[in-house]
């Protein structure tokens, strides 16, 4: 009978990533997030009876620049499709897709897993509609439709099956949305639903090449969801092998709440949409001048700008991995830099407090951060200050509080609150003979060998000088006036 260890899983992604275009992929409709229900339509995107679309280029240079930064092949000739089902949200009763000849074939992502790189190749990228938005349970028994979203343009992106485990799967799925959000055409919000993924699941015998049966799972607004649902339904079907079972194909839903995946549907083939050539569009070429212009055009992307920080500013390879994980983080290490060179305390403090402000204050949800709640400036220059021996690292940490709820330099905040760090030799010994005076039996008790008194003694001194005293001057005294 076969086990669970001897079963490996099989995972291939399809993303839909809304795009930041101003108008829709067919129509001058506004494809702006938020508005009120079925206010940004027109009869193009609402489906009615002698409308004509009209393909936005914009669409097609995001896709080309997508294509281009995930390696794939940039066709010269593709051709829209018909994607033919029947479902509330879809005005037409079809989709219109791609399907036989997509716009990028190919490509692959590298992606980081323990330290270690992984190719995951892609198979193909090609341009859609986004169908309109079901709204159950708001109305009574009824359900609601809004067709805001319906038109909004979408790069659906689908990897092989190339994935073997949860965390390749999730690690695929950040570095492609940082990837997206570096070329600034897709902001990457799960929770708004402009970056969706499908998880094809399926188990094999380990050792083995053959596919086993794909289920594919929907319904997950988060890295986590995604990566939590993958992982129970690997575990379901192992178990249904493992009990002697068969897998069935079909589209199961991620369910958070319980814990599991449940069955949705059957899972439809190719066939069943019924895809043909969509007769209202031309094919599209692409020419090789358009395709060379959009490359010169790429940005820095991530993977280089990692390789690029560790060489450049000789940080660990994990601080270059969180700093350039979004583009406007990265910008704002860079612009800390130039203002004070100690780079690897710059990245310290962006990994730590920065970065935990700016979860607290919800600013990370944006695309580009605008609102940065310290100046690259201001954060520069409080790193200089401990690094000149000013401040403390401890007192450091009262100032950062300061300067997120005032415009001053934290020089200013320094002389203001009287926080200067005390070096003077004379001032720093004069508090350690008192500390040493009133402890008197702690330092029979020290010198008789119980050394790990000093840390008492060093605490006991900052105490008295409200921390403002050196670290480096405290302990050289103390150990001289202990005779350590």
């Amino acid at each position: 009978m076969t086990t669970p260890t001897d079963i490996e899983a099989v995972i291939g992604l399809e993303v839909h990533a809304e795009l930041l275009t101003r108008a829709k992929i067919f129509c001058g409709c506004s494809a702006a997030f938020g508005g009120p229900p079925n206010t940004n339509v027109c009869p193009v995107c609402l489906g009615m009876p002698g409308v004509l679309p009209v393909l936005n280029r914009r669409v097609v240079e995001f896709a080309i620049r997508a294509g281009l930064a995930t390696h794939c092949e940039i066709a010269g000739r593709s051709r829209f499709a018909r994607k033919n089902y029947f479902y509330p949200d879809l005005p037409k009763g079809y989709q219109i897709s791609m399907y036989e000849l997509p716009i990028c074939i190919g490509g692959h992502l590298d992606v980081l897993v323990d330290g270690a790189s992984r190719r995951i190749g892609l198979t193909r990228i090609h341009m859609e509609e986004d169908t309109g938005k079901n709204i159950h349970d708001a109305h009574g028994d009824a359900s609601l439709v809004d067709f805001n979203r319906s038109g909004v343009p979408l790069l659906e992106i689908v990897s092989e099956p190339d994935m073997r485990g949860v965390e390749e799967a999730g690690s695929y799925l950040r570095t492609l949305r940082s990837i997206l959000q570096y070329l600034e055409i897709c902001d990457g919000n799960m929770e708004e639903g402009s970056f969706r993924c499908d998880a094809n699941v399926s188990v094999r015998p380990r050792g083995t090449t053959a596919l086993g049966t794909k289920v594919e799972v929907k319904n997950m607004n988060s890295f986590r969801a995604v990566e939590k649902a993958i992982e129970r339904e690997i575990k379901r079907q192992a178990e249904v092998l493992t009990d002697g079972g068969q897998l069935t194909q079909e589209t199961r839903l991620g369910d958070p709440d319980r814990g599991v995946t449940r069955s949705m549907r059957s899972k439809e083939y190719a066939h069943d949409y019924r895809y043909f050539p969509e007769p209202d569009l031309l094919p599209l070429r692409v020419s090789r001048d358009w395709i060379e212009e959009v490359r010169g055009e790429l940005p820095e992307l991530p993977d280089a700008r990692r390789r690029r920080f560790v060489e450049q500013y000789q940080i660990p390879e994990y601080d270059a991995e969180v700093l350039t994980a979004r583009k406007d983080v990265a910008d704002y290490y860079e612009a800390c830099v130039t203002h004070h060179q100690n780079a690897k305390a710059l990245s310290n403090w962006i990994m730590g407090d920065i970065l935990r402000v700016l979860r607290e204050r919800k600013l990370d949800s944006a695309l580009v951060i605008r609102d940065w709640p310290v100046s690259a400036l201001n954060l520069a220059g409080l790193v200089r200050l401990i690094d000149e021996g000013t401040i403390s690292g401890k007192i450091a940490k009262g100032v950062f509080e300061s300067m997120l709820t005032s415009s001053e330099s934290p020089g200013a905040i320094v002389a203001k609150q009287g926080l200067s760090q005390i070096s003077d030799e004379s001032a720093v010994l004069a508090a350690i003979e008192k500390v040493l005076g009133d402890n008197a039996d702690k330092v029979a008790e020290y010198r008789g060998g119980k050394d790990k008194l000093f840390g008492f003694f060093v605490g006991q001194v900052m105490k008295a000088t409200q921390g403002k005293a050196n670290p480096s001057t405290v302990n050289k005294l103390l150990k001289s006036k202990l005779g350590a």
